[in-house]
Protein backbone atom coordinates (compact mmCIF):
# COMPACT_ATOMS: atom_id res chain seq x y z
CA UNK A 1 0.00 0.00 0.00
CA UNK A 2 1.56 3.31 -1.22
CA UNK A 3 1.21 6.59 0.41
CA UNK A 4 -0.20 9.36 -1.05
CA UNK A 5 2.01 12.85 -0.05
CA UNK A 6 0.81 15.72 -1.09
CA UNK A 7 2.73 19.46 -1.04
CA UNK A 8 -0.56 21.57 -0.98
CA UNK A 9 2.09 24.62 -1.41
CA UNK A 10 2.78 23.16 -5.00
CA UNK A 11 -1.38 22.46 -6.16
CA UNK A 12 -1.94 25.98 -4.64
CA UNK A 13 0.06 27.27 -6.95
CA UNK A 14 -0.76 25.06 -9.70
CA UNK A 15 -4.38 25.34 -8.97
CA UNK A 16 -3.94 29.24 -9.10
CA UNK A 17 -2.40 29.47 -12.35
CA UNK A 18 -5.11 26.89 -14.08
CA UNK A 19 -7.68 29.03 -12.70
CA UNK A 20 -6.23 32.43 -13.92
CA UNK A 21 -5.40 31.18 -17.17
CA UNK A 22 -8.55 29.20 -17.98
CA UNK A 23 -10.69 31.95 -16.75
CA UNK A 24 -8.79 34.19 -19.44
CA UNK A 25 -9.63 31.59 -22.14
CA UNK A 26 -12.80 31.30 -21.19
CA UNK A 27 -13.87 34.83 -20.67
CA UNK A 28 -12.36 36.03 -24.03
CA UNK A 29 -14.08 33.13 -25.62
CA UNK A 30 -17.59 33.58 -24.40
CA UNK A 31 -16.90 37.60 -25.45
CA UNK A 32 -16.04 36.22 -28.74
CA UNK A 33 -19.76 35.22 -29.08
CA UNK A 34 -20.99 38.10 -27.24
CA UNK A 35 -19.65 40.82 -29.22
CA UNK A 36 -21.05 39.94 -33.02
CA UNK A 37 -24.14 38.99 -30.96
CA UNK A 38 -24.66 42.65 -29.39
CA UNK A 39 -23.59 44.16 -32.97
CA UNK A 40 -26.14 42.21 -34.70
CA UNK A 41 -28.79 43.47 -31.48
CA UNK A 42 -29.66 40.09 -30.52
CA UNK A 43 -30.20 39.79 -26.71
CA UNK A 44 -27.85 38.04 -24.50
CA UNK A 45 -29.68 36.73 -21.49
CA UNK A 46 -26.51 35.27 -19.72
CA UNK A 47 -22.73 35.73 -19.36
CA UNK A 48 -20.84 33.18 -17.25
CA UNK A 49 -17.61 32.16 -16.59
CA UNK A 50 -17.83 28.11 -15.24
CA UNK A 51 -21.05 26.45 -15.49
CA UNK A 52 -23.90 27.38 -12.34
CA UNK A 53 -26.00 24.57 -12.05
CA UNK A 54 -28.54 24.90 -8.91
CA UNK A 55 -26.58 28.24 -7.72
CA UNK A 56 -24.25 30.56 -8.62
CA UNK A 57 -21.09 31.58 -6.63
CA UNK A 58 -21.55 35.56 -7.90
CA UNK A 59 -24.13 37.19 -10.49
CA UNK A 60 -26.07 40.73 -11.27
CA UNK A 61 -27.82 41.73 -13.94
CA UNK A 62 -26.62 44.49 -16.28
CA UNK A 63 -28.80 46.04 -18.68
CA UNK A 64 -30.81 42.62 -20.13
CA UNK A 65 -27.68 40.99 -19.28
CA UNK A 66 -27.04 38.94 -16.15
CA UNK A 67 -23.14 38.44 -15.62
CA UNK A 68 -21.99 35.86 -13.04
CA UNK A 69 -19.63 32.99 -11.89
CA UNK A 70 -20.45 29.57 -11.88
CA UNK A 71 -19.06 26.73 -9.41
CA UNK A 72 -18.11 24.13 -12.23
CA UNK A 73 -14.95 25.02 -13.88
CA UNK A 74 -15.29 23.44 -16.82
CA UNK A 75 -16.14 26.15 -19.37
CA UNK A 76 -18.40 29.13 -19.41
CA UNK A 77 -20.99 30.16 -21.79
CA UNK A 78 -23.50 33.17 -23.11
CA UNK A 79 -27.24 32.34 -23.40
CA UNK A 80 -28.32 34.28 -26.62
CA UNK A 81 -32.22 34.61 -26.72
CA UNK A 82 -33.79 32.28 -29.58
CA UNK A 83 -31.00 30.09 -29.48
CA UNK A 84 -30.81 26.08 -29.20
CA UNK A 85 -28.05 25.88 -26.54
CA UNK A 86 -26.65 24.32 -23.44
CA UNK A 87 -29.61 26.09 -21.65
CA UNK A 88 -32.24 23.92 -23.57
CA UNK A 89 -34.59 26.60 -23.03
CA UNK A 90 -37.61 24.73 -25.37
CA UNK A 91 -40.11 27.01 -24.22
CA UNK A 92 -38.71 29.88 -25.51
CA UNK A 93 -38.67 28.11 -29.07
CA UNK A 94 -42.08 27.36 -28.44
CA UNK A 95 -42.92 30.96 -29.22
CA UNK A 96 -42.94 32.75 -32.59
CA UNK A 97 -39.54 34.40 -33.29
CA UNK A 98 -38.91 38.16 -31.91
CA UNK A 99 -36.63 40.30 -33.71
CA UNK A 100 -33.97 40.43 -31.33
CA UNK A 101 -33.39 36.67 -31.15
CA UNK A 102 -30.46 34.66 -32.88
CA UNK A 103 -32.85 32.16 -34.82
CA UNK A 104 -34.51 35.72 -36.14
CA UNK A 105 -31.31 37.02 -37.85
CA UNK A 106 -29.84 36.10 -41.10
CA UNK A 107 -27.87 33.12 -41.75
CA UNK A 108 -24.02 34.59 -42.22
CA UNK A 109 -25.40 37.19 -38.88
CA UNK A 110 -25.56 33.35 -37.27
CA UNK A 111 -22.31 31.63 -38.53
CA UNK A 112 -20.72 34.79 -37.43
CA UNK A 113 -21.70 34.73 -34.16
CA UNK A 114 -21.23 31.01 -33.88
CA UNK A 115 -17.48 31.40 -34.92
CA UNK A 116 -16.20 34.60 -32.48
CA UNK A 117 -15.31 32.64 -29.58
CA UNK A 118 -12.77 30.46 -32.26
CA UNK A 119 -11.59 33.50 -34.00
CA UNK A 120 -10.93 34.90 -30.36
CA UNK A 121 -9.15 32.54 -28.78
CA UNK A 122 -6.96 31.98 -32.37
CA UNK A 123 -6.51 35.73 -32.36
CA UNK A 124 -5.50 35.28 -28.57
CA UNK A 125 -2.79 32.50 -28.92
CA UNK A 126 -1.32 35.41 -31.78
CA UNK A 127 -1.20 37.95 -29.21
CA UNK A 128 0.41 35.89 -26.31
CA UNK A 129 3.16 34.22 -28.92
CA UNK A 130 3.73 37.24 -29.87
CA UNK A 131 4.57 38.64 -26.84
CA UNK A 132 6.39 35.75 -25.30
CA UNK A 133 9.16 36.31 -28.36
CA UNK A 134 9.38 40.02 -28.01
CA UNK A 135 9.42 39.98 -23.90
CA UNK A 136 11.60 36.78 -23.79
CA UNK A 137 12.55 35.51 -27.10
CA UNK A 138 13.63 31.64 -27.42
CA UNK A 139 16.36 30.26 -24.74
CA UNK A 140 17.35 26.83 -25.23
CA UNK A 141 20.12 24.13 -24.65
CA UNK A 142 21.50 23.51 -28.72
CA UNK A 143 21.80 19.68 -28.78
CA UNK A 144 25.61 19.64 -29.66
CA UNK A 145 25.96 21.14 -26.44
CA UNK A 146 25.68 17.77 -24.54
CA UNK A 147 28.87 17.43 -23.88
CA UNK A 148 28.72 14.75 -20.98
CA UNK A 149 25.83 13.32 -22.69
CA UNK A 150 22.87 12.17 -20.91
CA UNK A 151 21.73 9.63 -18.37
CA UNK A 152 19.17 6.99 -19.14
CA UNK A 153 16.12 5.76 -17.08
CA UNK A 154 15.42 2.03 -16.97
CA UNK A 155 13.07 2.55 -20.15
CA UNK A 156 16.11 4.17 -22.49
CA UNK A 157 18.28 0.60 -21.03
CA UNK A 158 15.66 -1.19 -22.27
CA UNK A 159 16.45 0.09 -26.24
CA UNK A 160 20.60 -0.30 -25.39
CA UNK A 161 21.42 3.08 -24.14
CA UNK A 162 24.02 3.66 -21.70
CA UNK A 163 24.74 6.79 -19.64
CA UNK A 164 27.15 9.29 -21.57
CA UNK A 165 25.44 8.54 -24.48
CA UNK A 166 24.08 11.18 -27.02
CA UNK A 167 20.92 11.01 -29.01
CA UNK A 168 22.10 12.98 -32.47
CA UNK A 169 19.14 12.10 -34.77
CA UNK A 170 15.05 10.74 -34.20
CA UNK A 171 14.24 8.56 -37.20
CA UNK A 172 17.52 9.50 -39.46
CA UNK A 173 15.92 13.25 -38.25
CA UNK A 174 18.96 15.34 -36.83
CA UNK A 175 17.88 16.35 -32.69
CA UNK A 176 18.44 20.54 -32.68
CA UNK A 177 17.53 21.08 -29.20
CA UNK A 178 17.43 19.46 -25.82
CA UNK A 179 14.72 18.33 -24.26
CA UNK A 180 12.56 17.39 -26.96
CA UNK A 181 13.56 13.81 -28.15
CA UNK A 182 10.50 12.19 -26.83
CA UNK A 183 8.18 13.99 -28.24
CA UNK A 184 9.54 13.42 -31.79
CA UNK A 185 10.16 9.30 -31.07
CA UNK A 186 6.10 9.58 -30.50
CA UNK A 187 5.04 12.30 -33.33
CA UNK A 188 7.67 10.57 -35.80
CA UNK A 189 6.47 7.36 -34.53
CA UNK A 190 10.23 6.49 -34.92
CA UNK A 191 11.70 2.95 -35.29
CA UNK A 192 15.15 4.19 -34.45
CA UNK A 193 17.43 6.50 -33.13
CA UNK A 194 20.74 7.71 -33.41
CA UNK A 195 23.47 7.76 -30.69
CA UNK A 196 26.72 9.31 -30.31
CA UNK A 197 28.58 6.58 -27.89
CA UNK A 198 32.55 7.09 -27.48
CA UNK A 199 32.77 9.44 -30.53
CA UNK A 200 31.07 6.85 -32.89
CA UNK A 201 27.64 6.66 -33.96
CA UNK A 202 25.45 3.99 -33.78
CA UNK A 203 22.06 3.47 -34.63
CA UNK A 204 19.48 1.82 -32.43
CA UNK A 205 16.21 0.19 -33.09
CA UNK A 206 12.85 1.13 -31.63
CA UNK A 207 10.90 -1.88 -29.97
CA UNK A 208 7.60 -2.89 -29.83
CA UNK A 209 5.69 -0.69 -26.87
CA UNK A 210 8.38 1.32 -26.51
CA UNK A 211 6.57 4.33 -27.47
CA UNK A 212 3.29 3.16 -25.31
CA UNK A 213 5.36 3.28 -22.13
CA UNK A 214 7.23 6.17 -23.07
CA UNK A 215 3.93 8.01 -23.48
CA UNK A 216 3.18 6.93 -19.87
CA UNK A 217 6.28 7.77 -18.73
CA UNK A 218 5.34 10.86 -15.46
CA UNK A 219 8.81 12.06 -15.99
CA UNK A 220 7.74 12.55 -19.88
CA UNK A 221 11.10 10.92 -21.14
CA UNK A 222 13.76 8.28 -20.47
CA UNK A 223 16.92 10.46 -20.99
CA UNK A 224 18.04 13.14 -18.84
CA UNK A 225 20.87 16.03 -19.09
CA UNK A 226 23.90 14.42 -17.50
CA UNK A 227 26.41 17.55 -15.92
CA UNK A 228 28.50 17.73 -13.09
CA UNK A 229 27.83 18.81 -9.78
CA UNK A 230 29.04 22.38 -10.15
CA UNK A 231 28.51 24.90 -7.08
CA UNK A 232 26.44 27.86 -7.41
CA UNK A 233 25.52 29.52 -3.98
CA UNK A 234 25.90 28.85 -0.72
CA UNK A 235 22.30 30.27 1.28
CA UNK A 236 23.68 32.62 4.40
CA UNK A 237 22.03 29.89 6.71
CA UNK A 238 24.15 26.82 5.69
CA UNK A 239 27.13 26.04 8.55
CA UNK A 240 29.97 24.18 7.17
CA UNK A 241 33.16 22.95 9.01
CA UNK A 242 36.19 23.55 6.34
CA UNK A 243 39.45 24.69 6.33
CA UNK A 244 38.58 26.83 2.95
CA UNK A 245 35.46 28.46 1.93
CA UNK A 246 33.30 26.84 -0.56
CA UNK A 247 32.90 29.01 -3.57
CA UNK A 248 31.05 29.46 -6.63
CA UNK A 249 32.28 27.18 -9.47
CA UNK A 250 33.93 24.26 -6.76
CA UNK A 251 32.95 20.73 -8.61
CA UNK A 252 31.80 18.04 -6.39
CA UNK A 253 33.67 14.76 -6.61
CA UNK A 254 32.93 13.04 -3.48
CA UNK A 255 29.78 13.15 -1.02
CA UNK A 256 30.55 11.35 2.02
CA UNK A 257 33.18 9.56 0.62
CA UNK A 258 31.34 8.00 -2.05
CA UNK A 259 32.70 9.29 -5.76
CA UNK A 260 30.69 11.44 -7.86
CA UNK A 261 31.42 12.48 -11.09
CA UNK A 262 27.68 13.51 -12.47
CA UNK A 263 23.87 14.69 -11.86
CA UNK A 264 22.51 11.85 -11.77
CA UNK A 265 25.02 9.30 -9.21
CA UNK A 266 24.87 12.63 -6.49
CA UNK A 267 21.14 11.91 -6.71
CA UNK A 268 21.71 8.44 -6.03
CA UNK A 269 23.89 8.95 -2.50
CA UNK A 270 21.46 12.33 -1.86
CA UNK A 271 18.68 10.04 -1.50
CA UNK A 272 20.02 7.99 0.96
CA UNK A 273 21.47 11.00 3.09
CA UNK A 274 17.89 13.03 2.95
CA UNK A 275 17.47 12.38 6.78
CA UNK A 276 21.07 13.19 7.57
CA UNK A 277 22.07 16.26 10.02
CA UNK A 278 25.04 17.04 7.90
CA UNK A 279 26.75 15.42 4.56
CA UNK A 280 30.21 15.45 4.04
CA UNK A 281 31.36 16.99 0.25
CA UNK A 282 35.25 16.39 -0.94
CA UNK A 283 35.24 19.06 -4.18
CA UNK A 284 37.65 20.26 -6.49
CA UNK A 285 38.33 24.02 -6.19
CA UNK A 286 40.29 26.30 -8.77
CA UNK A 287 40.58 22.84 -11.05
CA UNK A 288 43.86 22.25 -8.63
CA UNK A 289 42.87 22.07 -5.26
CA UNK A 290 40.35 19.64 -3.44
CA UNK A 291 38.96 20.62 -0.07
CA UNK A 292 36.37 18.47 2.20
CA UNK A 293 33.80 20.28 3.41
CA UNK A 294 30.96 19.09 6.16
CA UNK A 295 27.90 21.16 5.60
CA UNK A 296 25.24 20.83 8.45
CA UNK A 297 21.53 21.11 7.79
CA UNK A 298 19.49 23.81 9.44
CA UNK A 299 16.85 22.89 11.85
CA UNK A 300 15.31 25.97 11.67
CA UNK A 301 12.96 25.45 8.91
CA UNK A 302 12.37 29.43 8.81
CA UNK A 303 16.35 29.81 7.90
CA UNK A 304 17.34 28.72 4.21
CA UNK A 305 20.07 26.13 4.03
CA UNK A 306 22.14 24.09 1.59
CA UNK A 307 24.27 24.76 -1.44
CA UNK A 308 22.87 25.38 -4.63
CA UNK A 309 24.07 23.82 -7.84
CA UNK A 310 24.34 25.08 -11.38
CA UNK A 311 21.62 24.00 -13.77
CA UNK A 312 21.80 22.51 -17.31
CA UNK A 313 22.05 25.70 -18.67
CA UNK A 314 24.47 27.39 -16.76
CA UNK A 315 27.12 24.51 -17.38
CA UNK A 316 26.84 23.48 -21.02
CA UNK A 317 25.56 26.97 -22.24
CA UNK A 318 22.24 28.35 -24.37
CA UNK A 319 21.43 29.99 -27.35
CA UNK A 320 19.10 32.75 -26.72
CA UNK A 321 17.93 34.63 -29.53
CA UNK A 322 16.09 38.36 -29.21
CA UNK A 323 13.04 39.64 -31.44
CA UNK A 324 12.18 43.20 -31.77
CA UNK A 325 8.35 43.73 -32.13
CA UNK A 326 8.23 43.58 -35.76
CA UNK A 327 10.70 40.51 -35.69
CA UNK A 328 8.38 38.65 -33.41
CA UNK A 329 5.16 38.78 -35.28
CA UNK A 330 5.47 36.30 -37.72
CA UNK A 331 7.63 34.28 -35.46
CA UNK A 332 4.79 34.17 -33.13
CA UNK A 333 1.98 33.61 -35.81
CA UNK A 334 4.50 30.62 -36.71
CA UNK A 335 4.57 29.13 -33.17
CA UNK A 336 1.18 29.36 -33.62
CA UNK A 337 0.46 27.42 -36.61
CA UNK A 338 3.14 24.82 -35.38
CA UNK A 339 1.30 24.43 -32.35
CA UNK A 340 -1.89 23.81 -33.92
CA UNK A 341 -0.12 21.38 -36.24
CA UNK A 342 1.78 19.34 -33.57
CA UNK A 343 -1.54 19.22 -31.91
CA UNK A 344 -3.51 17.99 -34.61
CA UNK A 345 -0.91 15.64 -34.92
CA UNK A 346 -0.71 14.12 -31.57
CA UNK A 347 -4.69 13.59 -32.12
CA UNK A 348 -4.13 11.82 -35.32
CA UNK A 349 -1.80 9.02 -33.38
CA UNK A 350 -5.01 8.49 -31.36
CA UNK A 351 -6.33 6.49 -34.43
CA UNK A 352 -3.89 5.99 -36.24
CA UNK A 353 -1.09 4.25 -33.77
CA UNK A 354 -1.12 1.08 -31.59
CA UNK A 355 1.02 2.60 -28.98
CA UNK A 356 -0.78 5.85 -28.46
CA UNK A 357 -3.40 4.74 -26.35
CA UNK A 358 -6.77 7.41 -25.79
CA UNK A 359 -6.63 6.31 -21.96
CA UNK A 360 -2.85 7.78 -21.49
CA UNK A 361 -3.55 10.34 -23.16
CA UNK A 362 -6.84 11.79 -22.28
CA UNK A 363 -7.06 13.95 -19.30
CA UNK A 364 -9.61 16.05 -17.22
CA UNK A 365 -8.86 19.07 -15.81
CA UNK A 366 -6.98 17.75 -12.89
CA UNK A 367 -4.68 16.79 -15.23
CA UNK A 368 -4.59 19.98 -17.31
CA UNK A 369 -3.62 21.90 -13.95
CA UNK A 370 -1.02 19.48 -13.07
CA UNK A 371 1.02 20.37 -16.35
CA UNK A 372 1.34 23.92 -14.85
CA UNK A 373 4.90 24.17 -12.96
CA UNK A 374 5.17 24.52 -9.26
CA UNK A 375 6.31 27.84 -8.91
CA UNK A 376 4.66 30.57 -10.45
CA UNK A 377 6.67 31.44 -13.46
CA UNK A 378 5.22 34.09 -15.87
CA UNK A 379 6.96 32.82 -19.15
CA UNK A 380 5.41 29.52 -18.53
CA UNK A 381 1.86 30.70 -17.76
CA UNK A 382 1.38 32.23 -20.84
CA UNK A 383 2.90 29.58 -22.89
CA UNK A 384 1.31 27.26 -21.86
CA UNK A 385 -2.52 29.47 -22.01
CA UNK A 386 -1.39 30.57 -25.66
CA UNK A 387 -1.01 26.47 -26.21
CA UNK A 388 -4.83 25.73 -24.20
CA UNK A 389 -6.53 28.83 -26.57
CA UNK A 390 -5.40 26.84 -29.46
CA UNK A 391 -6.59 24.13 -28.34
CA UNK A 392 -9.77 25.32 -27.05
CA UNK A 393 -10.32 27.09 -30.67
CA UNK A 394 -9.42 23.74 -32.57
CA UNK A 395 -11.75 21.27 -30.41
CA UNK A 396 -14.59 24.05 -30.49
CA UNK A 397 -14.63 23.76 -34.46
CA UNK A 398 -15.11 20.16 -34.36
CA UNK A 399 -18.50 19.53 -36.42
CA UNK A 400 -20.04 18.13 -32.66
CA UNK A 401 -23.75 19.31 -32.07
CA UNK A 402 -23.51 21.30 -28.98
CA UNK A 403 -20.15 22.11 -30.01
CA UNK A 404 -19.46 25.63 -32.10
CA UNK A 405 -18.65 23.52 -35.31
CA UNK A 406 -22.07 22.29 -35.28
CA UNK A 407 -23.64 25.16 -34.62
CA UNK A 408 -21.67 26.45 -37.50
CA UNK A 409 -22.03 23.25 -39.33
CA UNK A 410 -25.56 23.67 -39.60
CA UNK A 411 -25.93 27.10 -40.12
CA UNK A 412 -23.31 26.13 -43.41
CA UNK A 413 -25.44 23.66 -44.70
CA UNK A 414 -28.47 26.28 -44.63
CA UNK A 415 -26.53 28.76 -46.86
CA UNK A 416 -26.01 26.39 -49.14
CA UNK A 417 -29.29 24.38 -49.31
CA UNK A 418 -31.52 27.54 -48.47
CA UNK A 419 -33.40 25.00 -46.05
CA UNK A 420 -33.26 25.76 -42.05
CA UNK A 421 -32.75 22.57 -40.05
CA UNK A 422 -36.18 22.42 -37.47
CA UNK A 423 -36.15 23.38 -33.92
CA UNK A 424 -36.59 20.15 -33.18
CA UNK A 425 -34.25 18.45 -34.86
CA UNK A 426 -31.52 20.89 -33.32
CA UNK A 427 -33.12 20.35 -29.53
CA UNK A 428 -32.24 16.75 -30.22
CA UNK A 429 -28.50 17.31 -31.86
CA UNK A 430 -27.85 19.56 -28.63
CA UNK A 431 -29.00 16.81 -26.87
CA UNK A 432 -26.96 14.63 -28.33
CA UNK A 433 -24.03 16.53 -28.50
CA UNK A 434 -24.24 17.68 -24.62
CA UNK A 435 -24.74 13.47 -23.46
CA UNK A 436 -21.11 13.22 -25.76
CA UNK A 437 -19.21 15.72 -24.19
CA UNK A 438 -20.21 15.37 -20.48
CA UNK A 439 -19.77 11.32 -21.21
CA UNK A 440 -16.42 12.37 -22.40
CA UNK A 441 -15.77 14.85 -19.91
CA UNK A 442 -17.12 12.27 -16.68
CA UNK A 443 -14.62 9.60 -18.21
CA UNK A 444 -11.47 12.15 -18.44
CA UNK A 445 -12.07 12.53 -14.88
CA UNK A 446 -12.24 9.42 -14.17
CA UNK A 447 -9.35 8.50 -15.68
CA UNK A 448 -7.10 11.10 -13.89
CA UNK A 449 -8.76 9.81 -10.41
CA UNK A 450 -7.85 6.27 -11.23
CA UNK A 451 -3.86 7.85 -12.26
CA UNK A 452 -4.10 9.47 -8.67
CA UNK A 453 -4.87 6.52 -6.62
CA UNK A 454 -3.13 3.99 -8.39
CA UNK A 455 0.16 5.86 -7.22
Amino acid sequence: MSLLVIDWSVVGIKAGQFILSFSILVILHELGHFLPARWFKCRVEKFFLFFNPWFSLWKKKIGETEYGIGWVPFGGYVKIAGMIDESMDKEQMKKPPEPYEFRAKPAWQRLIIMLGGVTVNILLAIVIFVGIMYTWGEKYIPAQNLKYGVYVDSLGKKIGMQDGDKIVAVAGKPVEKIGTVGSLIILNQATNITIERNGKDTILNVPPGFIEQLNKNKLGGFTYVRIPLIVDTVLLGTQINSDAAIHKGDRVIAINQIPVSYNNQAFDVLKDLKNKNSIQYTLIQNNTDTIQATVVNNTNPKIKSGIGFQTPDEVLGTVQIKYSFLQAIPVGIEKCYSTLINYISNLKLLFTSKEVKVNDSLGSVISIGGIFPGVWDWQSFWTLTAIFSIILAFMNVLPIPALDGGHALFTLVEMITGRKPGDKFMEYAQMVGMILLLSLMAYALGLDFLRIFSH
